[in-house]
């Protein structure tokens, strides 16, 4: 998708998105003119570690001005949870081009304003990766646990957080589960709010401090039940802008004899806990 001419090597394709009102993306692509044959997008699910390519979503891309091309993907276009590539692919040999991320207008995600209390919730992230590419962050979730305000202190975590797919009822609270191959949970209390969506909550480390082994560090990942016997729902942060939270959102650490204890934000934006051995200076 080079074009050697006489002004040089054209650029290779540049994907503008656009949050659209109810979760869709408006796509509009800027092609050189030696690459105008049927393009189409492509978002390709990337593949787990030592897990097989799987299928993609190709949508035809329409024109849209000189040289400039545009999709829509729909709210109701399926994207599993996960990261998805997005490329070009011209003519029908199926060479399929990585796209540059071009301006990304994401207002309509920084409010959460397409996710309703009461329903499932599906997000799509796009953002630049690494090396420079466009990628999209996909979340699909029939339960999901929203968190707000983490206040961190002396000893303690409280977390407010608003519930989406399912509401609260008699017999909810929170659990707390070890990783690992002998998986310990502790339970806490939650405090609801009128209407059975938002609620509050308070981990005090010491609870996790007494079912932590010595010498290694342990995670605990944070869950909600929304009432007794239900599914439970990972408590995470999704409904915003950022792709990846992880690096952005750093939590204090509180030193706890020989451990310190802090929350923080997985690769895939779930809230979890560490308790990890102080390090000796």
């Amino acid at each position: 998708m080079r074009d050697e001419g006489a002004n040089g090597p054209v650029e290779q394709p540049r994907g503008a998105v656009t949050v659209r009102d109810g979760g869709g993306l408006l796509v509009r692509v800027h092609l050189p003119p030696s690459a105008l044959a049927e393009p189409r997008l492509l978002l390709q699910p990337r593949p787990k570690k030592g897990q097989p390519e799987e299928a993609g979503l190709a949508l035809v891309l329409e024109p849209a001005g000189p040289n400039e091309w545009q999709a829509v993907v729909e709210a109701d276009h399926a994207l599993e949870e996960g990261r998805w590539d997005a490329f070009v692919v011209t003519g029908p040999d199926g060479e399929r081009v990585p796209l540059l991320p071009g301006l990304r207008d994401l207002r309509g995600l920084v409010s959460g304003a397409n996710a309703a209390p009461g329903a499932p919730v599906a997000v799509r992230v796009p953002y630049a990766t690494k090396d420079g590419r466009l990628a999209i962050r996909a979340w699909r979730r029939a339960t999901h646990a929203e968190a707000g305000r983490i206040t961190v202190g002396s000893g303690a975590m409280t977390v407010t957080a608003r519930l989406y797919g399912a509401g609260l009822s008699e017999g909810a609270d929170v659990a707390l589960v070890r990783r690992g191959r002998e998986s310990v949970v502790v339970r806490v209390a939650l405090s609801a709010e009128a209407g059975g969506q938002d609620f509050s909550f308070t981990v005090d480390y010491a609870d996790l401090l007494a079912e932590t082994a010595e010498g290694a560090p342990v995670v605990w990942d944070v869950f909600v039940h929304p009432g007794a016997g239900a599914p439970r729902a990972r408590i995470a942060r999704l409904l915003d802008d950022i792709a990846d939270r992880k690096t952005v959102f750093v939590y204090p650490a509180t030193p706890l004899g020989g451990v310190s204890v802090r929350p923080y934000y997985t690769l895939d934006n779930d809230l979890s806990v560490e308790v990890a051995p102080r390090r000796s200076r």
